[in-house]
């Protein structure tokens, strides 16, 4: 057939599928007959008795699993000790982090079962290691005593030693040279090596070029090591999309094809110029289409022709995996191409089901039950199967089912080859050689050093960790053959049954109280491009209705909205909540209308005006759903006999609610949805900066039910609001923005006559972050970059103050800045933007003061350019002291100090003393470290980062505006705030272990 160069469409398939449409075909097809099943039951059988039969005497990876189970407290410490210690340089963190973890589980008590050395080695160095450290020493008298009996350099080298004895099971060299060295007895014909070179994707073009230099120099080295023969039967290599380019993201594709493409065809060039096997390794789902457009730009390049070796992975737990094969082998067919295709199961679970649950998708991209992705697993099997030759299948699995079930989908026939981790599947590998040398089996070798091993060792073991996982159980005498021969098909019975039942859809993740937030994904392009477009059909209004209220017209609408209170809060809260449940529906309804305005009034970006609209719209359903049960029916209380007495609960009177302009949508609709729900009338005065959100709001309030005397709009500036405060039918003052402004107001409402007016204030500050040296710094990348930059750094939750431990600044500030760099400043009507304008010139001149006042007087560590317009590029700033930082910088500037790991206190006592308390952020491995801290500061948001996946997953750095489903933060002032000081404490510990005995991945 000759190469068909038209134009191939790009892949196109819903995100997140129906799980009981893909079961209903799955299962159809899912059995052999009488004979076939029984083949399967004996080779399955075979391999299973050779895995318990196993007497290795080092060990392996599927020892420690079984040893250190996931499900234990020592599983988890372990975990965490391996994730992070070898990357902490200096030794009071060390011995903190050490003693932290071991205090968590009891190693020292803990009866290795296994003869392996690598377990009973390591069993020994944490049980000796966890023996000096006594129950109920703190981290500060622990370290001093640990000296006198037995040093800490010596409890800190076995814990290390112990860490060391785990990456040398898990890596099969620290350099490529190494890795070839260890791997060249064992290749043959039939025993082939992928290498991996560890590392995580890449936040700064300095990242992209080092990977790209590693995978270079690694295709180099292989291709003069490599001896004689032909593909499949020569080594390959394996590269990450996200190490090659620092903003691999959907909303970035036409830049991510413009410099990613020609870097792969570069490496491409390179393996094929050795006949090597290239993959391109699998990610997150959200990066699927982006990933194909990239694979598809490379693949078609005519450098490459002639060539068998490209390849790709695809994860069988990702419901578009049988669409992503035909999508390839479609590609091979028009350009009469081979290809290689590496089947996997997958290894970002938990962070695919957080994903899509913070983003209120209708459904999950990944399927909620293992045995569900088991099924799928084999349907893919089968399709790739039948597309030989022109798909070259390579099954990566350890499970000795799904290898049997491969074996008899093949018929005998040749074409294919199996794939396992380097230091897992060996004695089922070898079992499966002895029976049928004819196939061939390939080791996905990583190469890095101990500290590149972090997160790739986390996601090994979360994914064949799991107590509900072959590898898990394959081992256990106690479990029978038969149990682990039970078929997925069996195991969902029938479709009805392939979701998790544990498992809410993420649009019922609060149900019942509440249906969560509609949002979208950007990574599915269809969803994305329609979105564009409506955003850019929507006409503005002509004018907002109400502008510049005199404060004659204010105190009108005020005896107005208390003629209105007398009906409103007689009205009952289900039908008060009602209308507030259809203003939540009618936001979601016409989300573009209000993105078209947020972007062009506000200055939004895309994602930002998507978080803002779903904040709204949470709000209302949220107090909506707390009214309902707080003032719905009176509540009886106990008392003496003849007495009855009863709680209820009812609205003040008028409320004037001042709302500001960087969250002019969601704050100005929390705190009226706040407020009606309580029986209120209420009085709203947006900023003057955004007249048009507010008058849309009001009308769209209106149209759901809330009458129009009980909700009225008063337009202007400052002076509208002070005369609002000051009329005496005001009962109560609900206000977010400046501390001055919230100061002023109070004063004004202290010195009033009559009873005492509250007032619900939420204001700025100085927010802080904490980053010791357990962090990883890409993830502290990740969140500072985010909270101290995004949304043009307008929001009350940004970070101002970054505090860095001094042994980890250098490294982490380059990476910040890096990461800082390859944001995009501009239109924010392009969804490609991340940073769009500040709100007014004024707010501009502000902070190009202070930014020029800053560099006279602070260490400039990156400072962005801006186009022209009222736009201000990030900045980083180092200070020498924190008291440096006096007052709240409203915009995308960071000040970042050092502080020593034996100085922390001070730090804590310099937050104190700024007398702001909003947010915090802590990145910390160390749960002592992060409940002390939590414990000393009166902080309102607390987001904690304690992930040990690599990556993190989405959470917005301390809740914050723009995070959806969290119910009423500092934006949407609670009803019932003004009785207790709130504290919300988010932790992002996205897979430390409870979800584990989910997993949909792994094996």
């Amino acid at each position: 057939m000759p190469n068909d160069q038209s134009p191939l469409p790009p892949f196109s398939a819903p995100y997140a599928p129906d799980d009981r449409t893909i079961a209903a075909g799955l299962l159809e097809t899912a059995r052999f007959d009488a004979a076939g099943e029984q083949r399967v039951d004996h080779t399955a059988t075979r391999l299973i008795e050779a895995i318990r039969a196993n007497d290795d005497p080092l060990g392996g990876v599927e020892d420690m699993l079984r040893e250190f189970a996931l499900s234990t407290k020592e599983g988890l410490a372990l975990m965490v000790l391996a994730e992070a210690l070898l990357r902490v340089p200096d030794a009071r963190t060390a011995d903190q982090f050490i003693e932290d973890k071991l205090g968590q589980g009891d190693f020292v008590h803990h009866e290795t079962r296994s003869s392996a050395f690598l377990v009973n080695a390591s069993a020994w160095a944490l049980g000796m290691s966890a023996r000096v450290i006594q129950p109920g020493e703190t981290p500060q008298g622990t370290i001093g005593r640990l000296t006198k009996r037995l040093g800490a350099p010596a409890v800190r080298a076995a814990t290390r030693q112990a860490m060391r004895l785990m990456g040398n099971h898990f890596v099969l060299g620290e350099t490529i040279e190494a890795a070839l060295a260890r791997a060249q007895p064992h290749s043959s014909r039939h025993r082939r090596y992928s290498f991996d070179m560890l590392g995580e994707g890449a936040r700064t073009a300095a990242d992209a070029a080092r990977y790209q230099n590693s995978y270079a120099s690694a295709i180099e080295a292989i291709g003069r090591m490599v001896g004689e023969g032909s593909l499949p039967d020569r080594p390959g290599i394996s590269v990450k999309l996200s190490a090659l380019h620092p903003r691999f993201e959907a909303v970035s594709r036409a830049r991510v094809i413009t410099e990613l493409v020609p870097r792969l065809i570069d490496l491409a060039r390179q393996a094929k110029a050795h006949d090597l096997n290239f993959t391109v390794d699998a990610e997150e789902a959200d990066r699927l289409e982006l990933s194909l457009d990239v694979i598809t730009a490379a693949f078609r390049d005519p450098s490459l022709a002639g060539w068998d070796g490209f390849g790709l992975a695809i994860q069988a737990y990702q419901k578009r995996a049988s669409a992503a094969i035909g999508y390839v082998d479609d590609l091979a067919r028009r350009l009469n191409r081979r290809m290689m295709v590496r089947l996997v199961k997958g290894a970002y679970w938990d962070t695919e089901i957080k994903r899509a649950q913070e983003r209120g998708l209708d459904g999950y991209p990944v399927f909620t039950r293992k045995a569900m992705t088991d099924l799928n697993y084999v349907g893919c099997a089968r399709q790739l199967l039948a597309l030989r030759p022109r798909l070259f299948p390579q099954f990566a699995t350890h499970n000795a089912l799904t290898v049997a079930t491969v074996l008899e989908l093949a018929g005998g026939e040749s074409g294919f080859e199996f794939q396992r981790l380097h230091g897992m599947g060996e004695a089922l590998y070898a079992k499966l050689a002895e029976d049928r040398p004819e196939i061939a089996c390939r080791t996905y070798a990583p190469v890095g050093s101990h500290r590149d091993l972090l997160a790739y060792l986390v996601r090994r073991l979360l994914e064949n960790g799991a107590n509900s996982s072959f590898v898990a159980l394959a081992a256990d005498e106690a479990v029978p053959v038969t149990a682990l021969l039970r078929r997925p098909a069996d195991i969902i019975g029938s479709a009805d049954h392939a979701g998790h039942p544990n498992i809410p859809l993420p649009r019922d993740l609060y149900r019942p109280r509440r249906t969560n937030s509609r949002g979208l994904e950007f990574g599915e392009r269809a969803a994305l491009d329609a979105l564009v477009a409506a955003v850019a059909a929507e006409p503005l209004p002509a004018a907002a209705r109400g502008v510049d209220a005199t404060p004659e017209e204010a105190n009108a609408a005020i005896s107005a909205a208390r003629v209105g209170f007398e009906n409103w809060s007689r009205t009952p809260a289900g039908t008060r909540a009602s209308a507030l449940e259809r203003a939540a529906d009618l936001l979601e309804q016409r989300a573009a209308h209000f993105m078209a305005l947020l972007q062009r009034e506000g200055g939004k970006t895309l994602d930002d005006a998507q978080s803002e609209v779903r904040e709204a719209v949470d709000f209302c359903r949220y107090y909506a759903a707390e009214g309902r049960g707080q003032f719905g029916d009176s509540k009886a209380m106990p008392g003496p006999t003849g007495e009855s007495n009863v709680l209820r609960l009812r609205g003040r009177g008028v409320f004037a609610a001042i709302s500001p302009w960087n969250f002019p949508l969601a704050i100005f609709s929390g705190q009226i949805a706040a407020a009606l729900m309580a029986g209120n009338a209420v009085v709203a005065k947006p900023a003057e900066q955004t007249p048009l959100i507010a008058a849309e709001a009001v009308s769209l309030l209106h149209e759901a039910g809330v009458p129009s005397s009980a909700l009225h709009l008063v337009q202007g500036d400052g002076r509208i609001g002070a005369a609002l405060v000051a009329h005496a039918d005001i009962a109560g003052v609900v206000f977010t923005g400046s501390t001055e402004v919230a100061r002023t107001i109070n004063r004004a409402l202290a010195a009033k006559d009559g009873p005492i007016v509250p007032l619900i204030a939420e204001t700025g500050g100085i927010n802080a972050m904490i980053v010791d040296a357990t962090a990883l710094p890409e993830q502290v990348a990740d969140d500072v970059v985010t909270s101290a930059f995004r949304s043009a750094g307008q929001r009350c939750s940004a970070l101002r103050l970054l505090f860095l431990q001094d042994d980890v600044a250098d490294r982490m500030i380059e990476m910040i800045a890096g990461a800082a760099h390859e944001l995009r400043i501009g239109d924010p009507g392009d969804p490609a933007t991340h940073i769009g304008p500040v709100i007014d010139v004024e707010a501009k001149q502000r902070l190009d003061a202070h930014i020029a006042r800053m560099k006279t007087e602070a260490r400039t560590h990156f400072a962005g350019i801006a186009p022209p317009g009222n736009y201000v590029a990030p900045h980083i700033f180092e200070l020498s002291d924190a008291d440096q930082l006096t007052e709240e910088i409203f915009g995308p500037v960071l000040h970042v100090v050092r502080y020593r790991a034996d100085r922390l206190d001070q730090i804590l006592q310099s937050i104190e003393r700024s007398g702001f308390g909003l947010t915090l952020g802590i990145h910390s491995r160390i749960d002592d470290m992060v409940e002390a801290v939590i414990d000393r500061l009166s902080v309102g948001n607390i987001y904690v980062n304690r992930n040990m996946i690599g990556a993190v997953v989405g959470v917005q750095p301390f809740g914050g505006h723009g995070l959806s489903g969290t119910g009423p933060k500092a934006g949407g002032p609670h009803y019932l705030a003004r009785f207790a000081t709130e504290q919300t404490v988010t932790i992002n510990t996205a897979a430390a272990g409870g979800n584990a005995a989910l997993l949909a991945g792994g094996e």
